[in-house]
């Protein structure tokens, strides 16, 4: 990836955010235990708020520091990919979803490493934290869920 500024940047990013608000939409949309439906819109709002926070830096505003590194469990490296179906159940759903957000921390670490500015770098790495805490929500969802199925 290349940009040309800080700015496109910015606006891919909050591009990202907005699909992957509506990944998340759509995925609520699929389920039929209201439990499940919940949390998948929950995700979609938090991916707003990311939107959101790069929106405000677009407008100047500044981000608190990254705060600590999150702990991974890696339980989405161990499963197989798994592709959104509108048939899925919970299980493959949170699979998407620890695939999505692995995803979404690996964009971000990459947009920060090539960051000419540290202000922007950090709002790359903090939104990457953001990303890695998501996984790990999903993380423990699916070992309280499905771990007794291994």
């Amino acid at each position: 990836m290349s940009f040309k500024s800080v700015d496109a940047v910015l606006l891919f990013a909050i591009g990202k955010e907005e699909e992957a608000a509506g990944f998340y939409r759509g995925l609520a949309g699929r389920m039929e235990m209201l439990h499940m439906k919940q949390v998948f819109l929950e995700f979609a709002a938090e991916e707003m708020s990311h939107k959101q926070k790069l929106e405000g830096v677009l407008r100047g505003k500044q981000l608190a520091p990254v705060e600590e590194k999150v702990l991974n469990l890696g339980i989405g490296e161990h499963l197989v990919d798994v592709k959104p179906t509108s048939d899925m159940d919970y299980k493959q759903a949170l699979i998407v979803a620890m695939k999505e957000e692995k995803a979404a921390f690996a964009m971000y670490m990459g947009l920060a490493e090539a960051a000419d500015s540290p202000g922007i770098q950090e709002l790359f790495l903090k939104l990457a934290q953001e990303e890695a805490r998501h996984k790990l929500r999903f993380e423990l969802e699916y070992d309280d869920q499905f771990s007794g199925e291994n």
